[in-house]
C-alpha cells in the first residue's frame, strides 16, 4: 500500500518504525464508534512494515508499506499529538485447505482486473493468482464491502464462508 504522510503524528510514527526496524498497524474505522473513546477503530488490523519511502513532488512523504500479518489491537490510547498506540497480538487468519481450482472463476476474474487496470496491478510487487489466500484477500480489498463485513470475515476460523460469499458475488 502506498501512503502519503503529511500529519506530524504519522511522520513521527514512520520515523520511529524505521529507526527501530519495526512496523505499525493499519486498522479499519468503524463509523458507529466514538473517536474520543477509540471505539471507532475495529480490533483486527494489519501489522505493516515500511519497504520504501521518498519525498513526493508535492513535498509530502511517500511511504510504501507491506502487510505482514493480522493482529488484534486492544487498550488503545491516544498520545498528546493524536497518534494512537495499542497492545497488539498476532492473529492466525483462516485455515484455508482449498485448491486454487476451487476458486474458479474468482482467480480468472482477478487476473482480468489486473490485466485491465494497470494502477491496480501496480499495487502488488508479485501477483500470486495460484495462492488461494492471496486471491481471497485481494478480493476483500477490491470489493465495495463495508468494514464491518470485512471484520466479520477476518474473524472466521475457516475461509469457506468468505469463499462462498465471494463466489456468489463474482459468478
Amino acid at each position: 500500500m502506498a501512503l502519503r504522510i503529511f500529519e506530524p503524528r504519522y511522520t513521527r510514527m514512520i520515523k520511529e518504525a524505521c529507526e527501530k526496524d519495526a512496523g505499525f498497524v493499519i486498522c479499519m474505522l468503524d463509523s458507529k464508534g466514538i473517536k474520543e473513546q477509540n471505539t471507532h477503530i475495529f480490533p483486527t488490523g494489519t501489522y505493516c512494515k515500511v519497504i520504501d519511502f521518498d519525498v513526493l513532488d508535492d513535498g509530502l512523504l511517500g511511504v510504501t508499506v507491506e502487510g505482514i500479518n493480522c493482529v488484534t489491537v486492544s487498550n488503545i490510547e491516544t498520545e498528546d499529538d493524536g497518534l494512537r498506540v495499542a497492545d497488539c497480538e498476532n492473529v492466525d487468519v483462516w485455515s484455508c485447505d482449498i485448491d486454487i481450482q476451487e476458486l474458479s472463476p474468482m482467480n480468472e476474474r482477478l487476473a482480468e482486473i489486473f490485466d485491465t487496470y494497470d494502477e491496480i496491478r501496480a499495487l502488488y510487487e508479485t501477483i500470486k493468482l495460484d495462492e488461494p489466500l492471496w486471491v481471497i484477500n485481494r478480493w476483500l480489498e477490491l470489493l465495495p464491502v463495508g468494514a464491518e463485513q470485512k471484520q466479520h470475515f477476518l474473524a472466521q476460523k475457516d475461509c469457506k464462508k468468505i469463499v462462498a460469499y465471494l463466489s456468489g458475488l463474482i459468478e
